[in-house]
């Protein structure tokens, strides 16, 4: 994938736009406890926490599973995967895992480099 966040550590589907350019990220709390969401700007990066006042009991890592690019019929490229969640007491011990979501998105870029363009040079890696 030649997008540029492509050495980016969170999955597919998984960031904030969730409909390409009309709805973005919604957040419901469906828990009594009370949560702050905090953004920041570091260097190149954006940087998030969701702090609570109350004792954390588990940890979430969110992954993907079977993550393809197709080539459709018409052109266009399809992005598919698979949204899971590990789920560790704060002993690190794993208590369970989870499907969250399946994503199947129309690719609003060219996701691969040309034979073309890298014959000619179009990207020089390492320089």
């Amino acid at each position: 994938d030649v997008f540029p966040d492509s050495n980016g550590t969170q999955p597919f589907g998984s960031g904030a736009t969730c409909v390409y350019h009309y709805r973005d990220l919604q957040i419901s709390n469906q828990t009594d406890e009370t949560y702050q969401i905090c953004i920041r700007i570091e260097d190149d990066d954006l940087v998030g926490e969701i702090r609570t006042d109350s004792t954390p009991y588990l940890k979430y890592r969110v992954y993907e599973q079977e993550h393809k690019m197709t080539h459709e019929y018409w052109g266009r490229y399809i992005r598919h995967n698979l949204i899971r969640r590990q789920i560790f007491d704060m002993d690190d011990n794993l208590v369970g895992d989870e499907y969250v979501c399946e994503n199947h998105a129309l690719m609003m870029y060219e996701p691969l480099i040309s034979e073309k363009a890298s014959q000619a040079g179009g990207l020089n890696c390492g320089e």
